[in-house]
Order: C-alpha cells, then structure tokens, then sequence
C-alpha cells in the first residue's frame, strides 16, 4: 500500500518544485522526515546554489593542465596550498613535468644563493670581528669572576628550591658544552673536582647513546666512569629536528651532598642582586 503523506511530499517536490522548507510549511512536517520521503527525489534545479570557487576550481584543473605543480597553483590562484592539491590531485603531472618543475625551483635557489652570497659573507665577516673585540675585552677569567658567572649561570639553569619543594641539590642540565664547561670551572673554583659529580645524558630514544656519552665525556675531560644510566626521550618524528650529527642531547651534572655548595650559590646570586638594586 502507498504511504498518501510519502506520495504526497514527492508530488510537492516533483511536481510543484518546492523546496524542503515550502514542503514543511504546507504539510506540517519535520524537516527529517521530509528529507527521508524524498530520499532517491532530486532537487529542483531552482534550489541548487553555485559553489563560490566553482571558478578558481575550474582554473586549477586548466593550469594543471598546463603542468603547473600545486604550490603554483595556490600561488597564482591566491589560495591555500591544501585547496588547490584537493582541487588537481586526480590530475597528477607527468614525470617529465615534475622534473622540470624541479629544475625550475632549483634554478630559482641557485639565483637567490648568488643574489645574497656577497651580503652573507659580509654579515659573516662582521658577526666574527665582533666576536674577536668581545673575546679580546672579557680576558682571562679570575677566580672571582667565575664564581660570580657560575653562580648566575646556575640560578638561571640549574635545579633550584621552591617554596613548595625544598631541593637544597646542585643539579645542572644543558645542551651547550661551552656553558658546561663553565660551570664546571665553577664547581672547581668552589673546591669540587670533576671526578666528584655524575652524569647523566638525557637523549632520544632513537640516538646512539654510547657514542653521545663518549662524546661528552671527551669534550668535557671528564671520566667516563662517572656516567649514569642514561635518560631516553620519546622520538616523535613529526615534531623533532635536532636529528644530525651534531645533536648529542643534554647533559646532567649532579653533584652529590651539595647542600652546602647550594647554600653558597644562593648568597652569591643574593649578593649579586643587592649589588643591583
């Protein structure tokens, strides 16, 4: 038997045209149930709307046509590169196509090298002199200077108390050598060898561990023995950068029954703030 509500609303839609809204308003009914009797109906061509981008879409598939690669596309088109890949990518370029987009993009680094090579240089040549009249005005570091350095550097970096947790422990953490060498000038200059405190290298788990520990403990002559466990860090290859040769992780100088020398770092940056003040 034929549902009368079913044939009526196809009627309406078929043969009067209505959209969903006029056929709600005339029968009463929710827009759902509406939409489900006039399942397999099409609308009237009345009703449909033109896309905006009906038109940059048809320019993207001519100028893919044209072989042109998805970054000009968006480029020229003014818009996001993910649209315009969404738009072609049923249209992928030929081999030939690619590789003389490739040569293009590698001719236009080429130019761009060549433009700012003389003004690189010159930058480079400015940055080292720089550096050399810095070099040449800070000396030689006495003691008391490097007592002052090290205890600033340590309130900067280091592990320190806080009024919810008391951590009366030197424990210091970098990634530079240059500033761990310096700290441990520091602890030398407090009276604490570099065969006292352990270390630590905290690295990604996908780094070569040993070979990270061998090459803190050369460039920082301190003994391999005196290296912990290491600390392994979640590699998360979309995020993570520092994956060359030069990455080593970070290193962790912790120095046993360090109270006293935490106490001492404490006066010398309190000291140093009044100083300021």
């Amino acid at each position: 038997m034929t549902d009368p509500t079913a044939a009526e609303v196809r009627r309406l839609r078929a043969g009067e045209g209505l959209s969903v809204r006029q056929i709600q308003a005339r029968t009463g009914l929710g827009r759902n149930r509406v939409y489900a009797l006039l399942r397999g109906v099409p609308p009237p061509a009345w009703t449909r709307r033109p896309t905006a981008k009906d038109g940059l879409r048809a320019a993207a598939v001519a100028l893919r046509g044209e072989g042109c690669s998805v970054n000009d596309i968006a480029a020229r088109l003014g818009v996001a590169k993910s649209t315009a890949y969404l738009w072609v990518r049923h249209l992928p370029l030929d081999p030939d196509d690619e590789a003389a987009g490739e040569r293009r993009r590698a001719r236009a680094r080429a130019t761009a090298d060549s433009r700012w090579a003389a003004h690189r240089a010159a930058r480079d040549a400015a940055q080292g002199q720089v550096r050399i009249q810095m070099r040449e005005l800070v000396g030689r570091l006495a003691d008391r200077e490097v007592l002052l350095l090290g205890a600033a550097l340590y309130w900067c970096e280091g592990t320190k108390s806080k009024p919810w947790r008391r951590h009366d422990h030197v424990q210091f953490v970098n990634t530079d050598a240059g500033l761990l060498r310096l700290f441990l000038r520091f602890l030398a200059a407090c009276g604490v060898d570099r065969s006292v405190p352990t270390y630590r290298v905290s690295i990604h788990e996908s780094a070569d561990v040993a070979a990270a520990e061998r090459w803190w403990a050369a460039a920082l002559e301190v003994p391999p023995d005196r290296f912990r466990r290491a600390t392994l860090k979640r590699h998360q290859p979309t995020t993570r950068r520092n994956t060359g040769e030069d990455y080593h992780g970070c290193l962790v100088i912790d120095v046993p029954k360090s109270r006293e020398l935490y106490w001492k770092i404490e006066g010398i940056v309190a000291a140093l703030a009044g100083e300021i003040t």
